[in-house]
Order: structure tokens, then C-alpha cells, then sequence
């Protein structure tokens, strides 16, 4: 579940980073641009910190640190603490009397049942239902929430934020309270992640972070500095994601950054983020998925279910009645690795699915893999054919997330 994020303006050009370099599960975006890169506070960090940067949705990002690999990264975080920069992602706040219905107008969530200070994973969706960008919504109160939305979607889910805003304002609701927004340009985040994430973080905070349960957020003193700060993250391991002024960026990466804590890279992020079943927008989602296609129906808020009137809403209730053409399922492939493209086959050689992310797995020692297959070949244990470098492997419909989450419930 991708949680809490911030951006910053266009800065000098930065020399691209050859595509055979990159985890193929996140080929996508890593594309090779010559247009200017933007840079998130802590690129000089990084860079100080040994870091391998390459483009990715527009920014130039740490992929891993000095001499360490993927797959050590990523056992570091599931059995020990890590720290990754995603102050790339989109932070962004909404005040005002008609705020919560506003965003039930662009979300099918229940965000007026949400408690104060928690947090729900959304999608923003089009007329079509098809998902604009997944996002994580945190209510502080009735008039002000904190979004979160995609790096690589700022350039179509900002202008769907302001002529949306513009029409809502305009009209009977926006008379009632007008709903105002604020991005948050350059501001840092900072996720910190794995088993040891809790007592790291405890021996900086007077703050009890047991009372700080999965999907919950407040304002916490760290060393002086008073942080918002998430508990949630994209790994599936507990953690915390950690919303910080710029002015203070670089002071609290610091903090955060000294053993056991070990800086990640996007390398290691992706691994984790598959293995714990979460998408990845571009490879996993896109404008001509919904969410019930997506294995996402548990985003919609069950009231939302039958009388919402949230945008895209005919189409996810009809396929909630009647079905969707097609699933999102996990695999697990024999062999070889399936990669983003991979065409799945039923036993009678006809093309049921693709393939959208798939990787070795290191936790597991298997190669696993999601993707989409026809509604009726997605039950657990169905057997089906992946072809891999033009050879079909065998692969089996498998539950997600692939590893148990750890989160921290209470």
C-alpha cells in the first residue's frame, strides 16, 4: 500500500540510467527520458550516501547504495529496519465544510465513517470507473484530509483535482463550503520499514507508538522536530511513513539513517512491495482497470456499494452485481520468472491472461508474479500455463499477498 509522499519543482538535468540496469519489474518507470529529472530533497543525501540514482516517474531516484544488492536490501527490511526516500510521491491537503464529500464525489470510499486520524487506501477514478491512481486518504477531520497519490500520475491527477474542485465549488455543495487544496511542493517523506521500524523510532519519540495502530497517523515529537508520522508502508513489514517540512528533510533523514537502520533503494521496494501483494500503478493499474477487476472492491465503503454516487459508480456497481470479465490474481511460475508482458494460457492453449509484475521472489525462493486472467480461471489452485522466453512454464493461481504481513494492530 503505498502511503504518504511529497514532491519538488524541475531542477538541472540528470544523465538516464541504462534500462539493463533496472529490475524489470519496474521497467516501466524507468523509461529513458532526455527531458530535466526533479529531485526530491535528499537527492545530495543520497549521493554522499554511495547511491546508484535513475530515472524513475520523473525523478531521479536512489535504485540501491553502494556495494549492497537488491536482494540484501531486501532481507534487511524483513528481518531488520530500512529506510527509503519517497518524498517523490504527491502530498496533498483538502480543508473545507464539504470536504469529506467532496472526495467521496472522486473516491468510492466511506471517508465519512473514517475516524479521525486514520487512513484508508482509495482510488480516484474516471467516468468509466477505470482507476486514475491508487491513494492513501488520512482523515484528520470532517473538514481536512491528507492525500497521498502517485509520483508518475502528478501530471493527470492534479489537473483532475483542480477542474473537479473548480466544478464542485461552483455548484449547491461548493455554496455550502467551498473544499480548497494544498500540494505540498517539496515537502519529504520518508518511509521506515521492517520488524525493528517500532523500536528504532521509540528511542527517538516520547510518544507511546503502541497506541499508534495500522492505518493510524498523529503529530509526533522526534528529537524536536513534530512530525506526522503514519504507521503503514508498502513492504507488508510494520512501519511508519513520515511527512516532513523541507526546511527539516535532510536533518530527520539523518536521524533516521544510523544503525541498524540500512538505506533502500527502489530495487528492493519493488521485490517487497510484490511479495506483500500490492500493486504498482502503470504495471498493475491503470485508466482501463477498476477497482473491482482490481481485487479492490474492499475500497468501497459498503454503503457506497448500492447508494454511492461517486464517480465511475455505474460501472463498479454493475460488475459488483454481475461480475468482472477479468481478475487480478497472484501466481507462482516454475522455472523461469514471468516478467510485465507475459502471456498466461489456460490448459487448452487459449491466451486467458498477461502477466503485470513478476520477480524471483527472495523471501520465498519461488518466482512469483500477478497479473490478470479471465473471470472463472482466478480460484485458488487453478493450473495454468505462463510462456517465458517463448517456453510454456507452469504456474499456479496462488493467494496474496504471497508473504504474511506484519502489521502492527494492537
Amino acid at each position: 500500500m503505498a502511503i504518504l509522499r511529497g514532491i519538488s519543482a524541475l531542477q538541472r538535468c540528470v544523465r538516464t540510467t541504462s534500462a539493463r540496469n533496472i529490475p524489470k519489474g519496474l521497467a516501466r518507470g524507468y523509461a529513458a527520458t532526455s527531458t530535466p529529472l526533479r529531485k526530491t530533497g535528499l537527492y545530495d543525501f543520497h549521493v554522499s550516501a554511495g547511491a546508484k540514482m535513475v530515472p524513475f516517474a520523473g525523478y531521479s531516484m536512489p535504485l540501491s547504495y553502494g556495494d549492497v544488492g537488491q536482494v540484501a536490501s531486501h532481507h534487511h527490511i524483513r528481518n531488520s529496519v530500512g529506510l527509503f526516500d519517497v518524498g517523490h510521491m504527491v502530498q496533498i491537503n483538502f480543508r473545507g465544510a464539504t470536504a469529506t464529500d467532496f472526495l467521496e464525489w472522486l473516491t468510492p470510499s466511506s471517508l465519512s465513517s473514517l475516524s479521525s486520524y486514520s487512513s484508508t487506501l482509495s482510488v480516484l477514478l474516471n467516468e468509466q470507473g477505470g482507476i486514475i491512481d491508487d491513494t492513501i486518504i488520512t482523515k484528520h477531520a470532517s473538514d481536512a484530509y491528507y492525500v497521498v497519490t502517485n509520483a508518475g500520475r502528478r501530471d493527470r491527477d492534479l489537473p483532475h483535482f483542480k477542474e473537479k474542485l473548480e466544478e464542485w465549488n461552483a455548484g449547491e455543495k461548493g455554496k455550502e463550503g467551498p473544499v480548497e487544496m494544498e500540494v505540498l511542493e517539496d515537502w519529504g517523506l520518508l518511509a521506515l520499514q521492517g520488524p525493528e521500524a517500532a523500536s528504532y523510532l521509540q528511542s527517538l519519540t516520547s510518544y507511546d507508538l503502541k497506541q499508534l495502530t495500522f492505518g493510524k497517523s498523529a503529530f509526533v515529537p522526534i528529537e524536536g522536530f513534530n512530525l506526522h508520522v503514519a504507521r503503514g508502508g508498502y513492504t507488508g513489514e510494520d512501519g511508519f511513513e513520515i511527512s516532513i517540512p523541507p526546511s527539516q528533510t535532510v536533518e530527520v533523514a539523518k536521524l533516521l539513517s544510523k544503525n541498524p537502520v540500512q538505506l533502500t533503494g527502489l530495487g528492493a521496494r519493488d521485490s517487497l512491495r510484490l511479495e506483500a501483494g500490492m500493486c504498482l500503478y502503470g504495471n498493475d493499474l491503470d485508466e482501463t482497470t477498476t477497482p473491482v477487476e482490481a481485487g479492490l472492491s474492499w475500497v468501497i465503503g459498503k454503503d457506497r456499494k448500492e447508494n454511492g454516487t461517486f464517480i465511475g459508480a455505474e460501472t463498479v456497481k454493475k460488475q459488483l452485481k454481475e461480475g468482472p470479465a477479468r481478475r487480478r490474481v497472484g501466481l507462482v511460475v516454475e522455472g523461469a520468472p514471468a516478467r510485465q508482458g507475459a502471456k498466461i494460457f489456460g490448459s487448452d492453449s487459449e491466451q486467458i491472461g498477461t502477466v503485470t509484475s513478476g520477480i524471483p521472489s527472495p523471501t520465498l525462493g519461488k518466482n512469483i508474479a500477478m497479473g490478470y486472467v479471465k473471470n472463472g480461471f482466478h480460484k485458488k489452485g487453478t493450473e495454468v500455463q505462463v510462456d517465458v522466453r517463448n517456453k510454456l512454464r507452469k504456474a499456479v493461481i496462488t493467494p496474496m499477498p504471497f508473504v504474511k504481513p506484519n502489521y502492527w494492530r494492537g
